[in-house]
């Protein structure tokens, strides 16, 4: 038996560090100790606070999570670590894998992503929020040419900004009431507005800032039958929104996009893994560690996510280290 640590929500609004067992390793397993992980600060911040829907408890579960919403859980989906023991193809590898934060733990061989060397440790922990984003692109349909504006220059609307920008001849503004995020954007290759200065008439427009008021303006920013794609996701809040205005007379389509099923688009060809490679194999782009916003170690966990739930504002990814 060896010992390991995780991280839990206990109840909502505080966490822990608990100590667990790793049995005998199965041969088709690999014993993986954590290099670091990333805090998905959306999401983990709800889970944190008690705010996902008990509609939701179920679609939200993320792979190897224990314990049931709102708590107890061990929760999180972005772990990077390096394989201690399992089948000899793997011995030494660094592999991402989604898993809750904790230190040392056990994964089938199917559930690993073997890290490119291009891709620093680091920088890989941001691979789950990548597939994400690439999710959004295909979802949104966006082509060369469009005139795209992102809502919110947080860790998902920059990931979507980022490809979005590489598509040929598209004219990409990423929109965020923090002035501070001119410089991402300018990294990123697009343009940069405020909420009063958006450009409007745009053939799409992606709304990722987590605030129904970035999804009012989002509807307003889109022309003529154009494609507004909601990439937030609230947890337990109503949201409302005017769709008395110029909603019907634009034509506007309103669609969802969440990472868990593939984009229909690519369904039939892309499985869940080629998309987490592709994820993967694009940061090896230096411009990717302009997302990650400081670091924490392990132990301080509790508190890192007591203090993230409670003033989110202006963090991007936070890394967590382990010894």
């Amino acid at each position: 038996m060896s010992e390991a640590s995780a991280f839990w929500v206990v109840e909502p609004g505080r966490g822990e560090i608990r100590g667990s067992a790793l049995g005998t390793l199965a041969p088709d397993r690999l014993r993986v100790r954590m290099l670091a992980s990333g805090i998905s600060r959306g999401t983990e911040t709800l889970v944190f606070r008690g705010q996902v829907p008990a509609s939701q408890h179920q679609a939200m579960r993320c792979p190897f999570q224990e314990g049931e919403f709102p708590g107890p859980v061990k929760y999180g989906y972005s772990a990077v670590g390096l394989v201690e023991a399992g089948p000899d193809a793997w011995l030494g590898r660094r592999i991402f894998c989604l898993h809750p934060h904790q230190d040392r733990f056990d994964l089938p061989v199917e559930a690993a992503v073997a890290v490119p060397d291009a891709v620093p440790t680091r920088r890989a922990v941001l691979a789950a929020n990548l597939e994400t984003a690439l999710n959004g692109i295909w979802d949104a349909g966006a082509l060369p040419g469009d005139r795209i504006a992102i809502v919110g220059g947080g860790v998902i609307g920059g990931l979507v900004a980022s490809l979005a920008s590489r598509l040929p001849g598209a004219r990409v503004t990423l929109v965020d009431r923090d002035p501070g995020r001119a410089d991402l954007a300018e990294a990123l290759g697009c343009d940069f507005a405020t909420p009063e200065q958006a450009p409007g008439d745009q053939d799409l427009v992606i709304h990722a800032s987590g605030a129904p008021d970035g999804l009012v303006l989002a509807l307003g920013l889109a022309g003529f039958e154009a494609t507004v794609l909601e990439m937030s996701w609230y947890g337990d809040r109503t949201v409302s929104l005017p769709l008395g205005e110029a909603f019907h007379a634009r034509r506007l389509t309103l669609r969802s996009s969440q990472v868990g099923a593939v984009a229909p688009v690519q369904r039939p060809r892309w499985s869940y893994r080629r998309r987490l490679t592709l994820a993967l194999d694009l940061l090896a782009d230096p411009v990717y560690d302009r997302f990650l916003d400081g670091e924490a170690a392990f132990a301080d966990l509790p508190r890192t996510m007591a203090a993230l739930a409670d003033d989110p504002a202006g963090v991007l990814c936070r890394l967590v280290l382990y010894p």
